[in-house]
């Protein structure tokens, strides 16, 4: 993760913690010139966690679309709670590994 500030995070609100920019529209499926968010790591690292980037160009490409999407909204929920300087861990969803298998 390049090119880390310290800010508030746009999705789960957090402030005065290391964000970096996350591209809405992933670069991959075209959104290279299209707009971006100040996220925290953990955010980020959970949104690349569970889904696909054509999950997240078709369907989960604005940050209000994310927080309504149940799964990360349950990680908003947990990480909001914590503290800006935990470290994080994430894994793969079952559900992403057992896509990229079929």
């Amino acid at each position: 993760m390049k090119n880390k500030t310290t800010g508030t995070c746009e999705l789960c609100a957090r402030q005065q913690v290391a964000v970096t920019v996350h591209h809405l529209t992933p670069k991959e499926v075209g959104g290279a010139y299209m707009p971006t968010a100040e996220i925290c790591i953990p955010c980020h690292k959970q949104i690349h966690s569970l889904y696909t980037n054509e999950e997240l160009g078709a369907r989960l490409n604005s940050i209000e679309s994310l927080r309504q999407d149940e799964k990360i909204g349950k990680f908003i929920k947990w990480i909001r709670k914590q503290p800006s300087s935990k470290l994080v861990k994430t894994k793969k969803s079952n559900d992403r590994r057992n896509r990229k298998r079929q």
